[in-house]
Formats: C-alpha cells, structure tokens, sequence
C-alpha cells in the first residue's frame, strides 16, 4: 500500500470512530433521560402539578455540581438533566475527536479551524457556568 491509500484509511478509520461516537452519546444520554423519566414518573407520577404558583428552577438543574449532589440523593430530575448534559456533550466531543484526526493528518487550517471552534463552544458554555 502506498501512504496515500494508508491515510485514506486512517481518514475512513476516524471518520467511522467519529459516527460511533455520535450514535453511542446519542443513545446513552436518551437512556439516561428515559430511566431518569420513568424513575420521575415512579416518584412523583400522582402528583398535580400547581399551575398557578411560579417556582423557579432549583440549584439541580442549573449547575453542574447541583446535578451531580442530585444524583448521588437519586433524584429523577437530576437524572434527566444529565441525559440532556451527555446530549449536549456529544457534539462537543465529536469535535475534539475532529481536531485529533486533523492533528494526525498535520493539516494546520483545519487544525486552526477546529481549535477556534471548539475554544468559542467551550468559553461559551464555561463563561456563564455557575459552580
């Protein structure tokens, strides 16, 4: 094989680790939602909901460590709010892992690229993180 053919290998190789990726957080972070959902159910399903007093969002669902402390108490909520936070992760690592394959390949635009890319996602979602 010639290195042409070797690096389009590599090149389908990271690609196909790339879709599992997608495809494996898509799937956890729906099966966290779904048992923190049917737990949710489990605890609270007979409740009525009171729809004329506002309550706003508690600590569980507005900070990392507020979902993580729920989780260890075993609160559905929290648990759902982690399905959402893996779902919202997964593209964020199907970029890193693009940034690995273009490092791998020394293509330095695109390396440029995804770095931006990925510093303006991660400064966006840590600039506002309440800890």
């Amino acid at each position: 094989m010639t290195t042409k053919e070797n690096k389009k290998m590599t090149d389908y190789d990271m690609e196909q680790l790339i879709g599992q990726v997608l495809r494996l957080g898509v799937l956890i972070s729906g099966s966290v939602a779904i048992v923190g959902g049917i737990w949710y159910l489990y605890q609270q399903g007979s409740g009525l909901p009171h729809y004329s007093t506002f309550n706003g969002e508690p600590a569980g669902y507005t900070s990392l460590t507020g979902i993580l402390s729920g989780l260890a108490k075993g609160s559905a909520s929290e648990i759902i709010q982690l399905g959402v936070v893996i779902l919202i992760a997964t593209p964020i690592v199907r970029i890193f892992f693009s940034l690995v394959s273009f490092i791998i390949e020394k293509d330095r635009l695109y390396i440029v690229i995804t770095s931006i890319v990925l510093f303006i996602i991660l400064f966006s979602m840590f600039a506002g993180l309440k800890v």
